[in-house]
């Protein structure tokens, strides 16, 4: 089957490629519709499997990915694992029904920047994709208080905690709940720059390499 290429060229800089992965045809469409709602934005891309997906999304070189978790054969999580691999500066949203909290740090885990359900406004999607492509970590509000809760639970080592500061811990607290460096910046007062600096040492500390390694690191604690 020809996958359903929307637009087989990259969009102009001033618009946002939206790739979506999405099995049911009547829900694809009805996103597809949504994104391009926006302005700003255009869908360059529809795929019904993660097989498609990882054939075509590199060809259509989006600017940021909407990923369903339930596909037919091989899941969105593995989905995400492999087109991080090919695409890993491109981020991937998930855009699902299920806030199973193993299935939320699975898909995190495998590389996923966000997550969202489908239940969400089309305007609080709107702003997920501005917000992962300015670096944050979206969620819908109540997956973003099931990761909170996880990161507020007494860690199983005290020593663990320890070696980050009273700040580090703060501006850790803020990343996981999806806030961006600016906004991060805003809430402590601090430049963006100090901001970028924190998180740097707090990469170093825990010996990870990204915003959400650091988040998953800190939280998995409270769950072993």
């Amino acid at each position: 089957m020809k996958p359903n290429v929307v637009n087989e060229s990259k969009p102009p800089a001033a618009t946002i490629g939206v790739a979506l992965v999405e099995d049911q045809k009547d829900l694809s469409d009805s996103w597809v519709r949504i994104i391009e709602s926006y302005g700003g934005f255009t869908c360059v891309c529809t795929c019904a499997s993660a097989e498609e997906a990882i054939r075509v999304i590199p060809e259509a070189r989006p600017d940021v990915i909407l990923m369903d978790i339930r596909l037919p054969r091989m899941s969105g999580i593995e989905c995400t694992s492999r087109l991080k691999q090919l695409l890993p500066n491109t981020p991937i949203i998930i855009l699902t029904v299920l806030d199973d909290d193993e299935l939320i740090f699975r898909t995190l885990e495998a590389g996923a920047d966000g997550y969202m359900l489908k239940r969400s406004k089309p305007a609080d999607l709107r702003q997920a994709l501005l917000d992962v492509l300015s670096g944050g970590a979206p969620m819908s509000s109540a997956i973003a208080r099931r990761v909170v809760r996880s990161f507020r639970r007494a860690p199983s080592n005290p020593r663990d905690e320890a070696h980050l500061s009273a700040r580090e811990i703060e501006v850790l607290g803020f990343l996981s709940r999806g806030l961006s460096n600016k906004e991060i910046a805003e809430h402590l007062h601090l430049s963006v720059e100090t901001v970028r600096s924190y998180l740097k040492t707090i990469y170093d500390k825990l010996h990870v390499r990204c915003r959400t390694e650091a988040v998953l690191r800190y939280t998995s604690r409270a769950r072993q």
